[in-house]
């Protein structure tokens, strides 16, 4: 009882691993990260200006069907595959990835997206050497590059584990929708903290559900996203590149 006691107590005590990872994920996860995320809503300020959207009620909506049909039904799962072939160094399997998941987004805007985001944070890890050599090589070859490769890249880089990386993507994206609902519904402070902090519970399952998904499991059906972010593109007046 004492031992199992003592190991108890260890395994509760942070030690300098686990701080640098949480320091990783941290940084990772960072709104100011510098590769543009602020500079896009994803369909949201769409589906604002359709009124498919247009309180706190509708906004947490829109965000949570984001994250359970499109997030959790192809990006996170593809992030999970691409984190795998990474740590495997798989560079075939990634490249084909890679290549689907261009392929898979909805509409230009979309596309336009990951590849911009995608290459902003590959830069950033060339230019601070994050991994070894062999694997800078192959992420430099990847042109263009989705943000799910060059994340799952990242995070492999800095010693995050599989689901901590898919985690803080989820809650990247998130936190993101959020600040973008409170420029554009629009929303104050504390309902879009409330919209966010409503998404803790969620975020475990589908976190677990999205590694847990199988290549054929894969659905890139989000026909009611493609209509909205098509007509974002000739929106009168926009605030966000998609």
């Amino acid at each position: 009882m004492a031992a199992g006691i003592e190991v108890c107590i260890h395994t509760m005590i942070p030690t300098a691993t686990s701080i640098r990872k949480l320091i990783g994920i941290l940084h990772l996860a960072s709104p100011v990260l510098p590769i543009g995320a602020f500079s896009y809503s994803q369909g949201l300020e769409g589906a604002v200006d359709a009124r498919v959207v247009h309180d706190a009620t509708s906004a947490q909506a829109w965000i949570r069907s984001g994250l359970e049909h499109v997030l959790l039904t192809n990006e996170l799962p593809m992030l999970a595959i691409l984190y795998r072939d990474w740590e495997d160094e798989n560079y075939s399997e990634i490249n084909r990835s890679n290549a689907w998941f261009l392929a898979s987004r909805e509409s230009f805007e979309l596309r336009q997206e990951t590849e911009q985001m995608g290459w902003s944070l590959a830069q950033l890890a060339l230019s601070l050497r994050w991994h070894d050599n062999a694997r800078q090589i192959a992420l430099r070859s990847l042109k263009p590059i989705c943000l799910p490769a060059a994340f799952a890249y990242a995070a492999g880089a800095l010693c995050i584990d599989l689901e901590s990386c898919v985690a803080a993507y989820c809650f990247s994206w998130i936190e993101n929708q959020v600040a973008a609902a409170l420029k554009t519904v629009p929303l104050g402070q504390i309902a879009g903290q409330k919209i966010l902090f409503a998404m803790h519970t969620l975020i475990p399952e589908v976190v677990l559900r999205a590694i847990n998904t199988t290549p054929d499991q894969i659905s890139t059906f989000a026909p009611h996203l493609g209509i909205i972010s098509s007509r974002h593109a000739y929106q009168y007046s926009r605030l966000f590149r998609s």
